[in-house]
């Protein structure tokens, strides 16, 4: 009873054999999927292996010298020039744009009083504008002693040009740009804020005008200005066109304004009339007079203030651009043809237009201004009745008298025979005159016909005496003239004949 039997002893061997047999398969798998793994791991170590030091230290080497030369440059490039306030024609030049004529970015800056000790730091606002912008040579930024006590004067640079030294940094633009200027204070946070304004100030750029204010500052009283009445968003080449307007005229002004929101009163019916979508242009030129009647502008130095002559009430010209599409070419040549004619060929305009705001009560006013005006210039233009006459008489492409018809062809006769008669100096003959020329061609006449009617000249002398061949007759020999047909016929004249005498 203790011995197993040996059906149990046979089951358990056949139940246990199958487990391990799968133990077994499932450890080799482990192990051959491991080396799989491993052996990826050390093909990707192999793959990334980095190359060598001594590969990279060569190239390493040679960009970092270029990057300290390159801050080297920089820093030497960038370095800020200082002004001497002794220099009468350096303060002339950075104050009134005198010289060379360029623009200036100032800041006030004391130099320390002791040379031993370091003066003040520059503000890295400058300095930082001056690395960006300095590229564009726009503007040199430059440090001055505002402070300096003027000698002729008695003030300082800061009171004398009126800067604000209160303001720190004190920044202020001068030389072509106008009249020293001092930088507001919330344009003087970061350097890139302060860029951006030198751009804007400095860089060529059409003006925006929103009121009569800035119509007149910005464009009218200006020698020159090229005004753009956007009639809707511009196109790009629109602004291509403008934007190579302002480089290749630096001297002439460029403004726009948005012509579906505001009209131009006292302008409107010089130009064509406004449509949705078209954009048009208009060029002014100062005729005489300005903004200030004391003669000097906002925007006026000293100097030029000295040399103005011409003062009084501004007065300025209009040449519209006629075309339907605006181009470059177009305005280059309205431009180029005001330079060369300066300004001749423009019209001069009794009033200065006003900016107001476009409603229908308004455009349907300006509507019937403008066909009154369209009525006097026609009216102007229609010549006069003797003008008609003249007209006429010249004839070409200034006559429309000879259209082809009778009429005309018979007007276009007339008018050569006129011309002819002036070139030769002829007279008109007077009736008495006229009687005598007929008189003598009627005699003419006669005599030509008694010349070669001979048979009806012997018949005449027959019939009524000697026959006038014979009474003209003369005998060069001397010697008696002799009728043959008398002797022949024996002096019977029973039997005469017709005889012709040839000689």
């Amino acid at each position: 009873p203790s011995e197993t039997p040996p059906c149990s002893t046979n089951t358990t061997e056949k139940s246990s054999t199958p487990t391990a047999a799968f133990v077994a398969t499932y450890k080799h798998r482990l192990k051959s999927k491991s080396a799989k793994m491993a052996a990826k791991k050390l093909k990707k170590t192999a793959k990334s292996k980095p190359p060598a030091l001594d590969k990279l230290l060569m190239p390493a080497i040679g960009v970092a010298l270029a990057l300290m030369g390159w801050q080297y440059m920089k820093g030497a490039a960038n370095e800020i020039v200082r002004i001497d306030p002794t220099d009468e024609l350096a303060l002339r030049e950075v104050f009134f744009g005198e010289g060379p004529g360029k623009s200036y970015a100032v800041l006030c800056h004391t130099p320390s009083a002791d040379p031993s000790k370091k003066s003040l730091p520059i503000s890295s606002v400058f300095q930082d504008a001056a690395d960006e912008y300095a590229s564009t040579n726009r503007a040199d930024f430059v440090l001055m002693d505002c402070n300096y006590e003027l000698p002729e004067s008695g003030k300082t640079v800061a009171e004398r040009f009126g800067i604000d030294l209160k303001k720190r940094p004190s920044i202020f633009l001068s030389g072509k740009v106008g009249p020293p200027k001092q930088v507001p204070l919330k344009h003087l946070k970061t350097g890139h804020m302060l860029t951006k304004l030198l751009k804007g100030m400095l860089e060529p750029h059409a003006q925006k005008i929103e009121n009569t204010k800035d119509l007149k500052a910005k464009c009218l009283n200006r020698d020159m200005c090229g005004l753009l009445l956007k009639g809707g968003k511009p196109e790009p080449y629109v602004k291509d066109a403008v934007s190579n307007l302002l480089n290749k005229y630096p001297d002439v002004t460029f403004a726009s304004v948005d012509s579906t929101l505001m009209l131009l009163s006292n302008l409107e019916e010089y130009l064509p009339e406004y449509k949705a979508g078209k954009h048009r242009f208009v060029l002014f030129k100062k005729v005489s007079g300005g903004l200030d009647i004391a003669g000097k502008d906002e925007n006026e130095t000293e100097g030029e203030a000295d040399k103005k002559k011409d003062t009084g009430r501004l007065v300025t010209s209009i040449q519209p651009l006629q075309y339907d599409s605006l181009s470059f070419g177009s305005i280059n040549t309205l431009i180029q043809n005001a330079i060369n004619t300066k300004g001749k060929s423009m019209r001069k305009i009794p009033a200065l237009p006003t900016i107001k705001t476009r409603t229908k009560k308004l455009e349907a006013a300006e509507k019937k201004k403008r066909d009154r005006f369209v009525d006097r210039e026609r009216k102007a233009n229609e010549p006069k009745p003797d003008e008609q006459q003249q007209q006429a008489g010249m004839g070409g492409r200034f006559s429309q008298s000879n259209d082809g018809t009778k009429e005309g062809r018979k007007a276009e006769r007339d008018r050569r025979r006129e011309e002819h008669r002036k070139e030769q100096g002829y007279k008109p003959k007077t009736p008495e005159e006229i009687a005598e020329i007929e008189r003598r061609r009627r005699e003419r006449m006669a005599e030509e016909e008694a010349k070669w009617n001979v048979g009806y000249e012997e018949e005449e002398g027959e019939e009524g005496g000697d026959s006038p061949v014979e009474e003209d007759y003369e005998d060069l020999d001397g010697d008696e003239y002799v009728d043959l047909d008398e002797e022949s016929a024996g002096g019977s004249g029973d039997d005469e004949e017709e005889v012709i005498d040839l000689d």
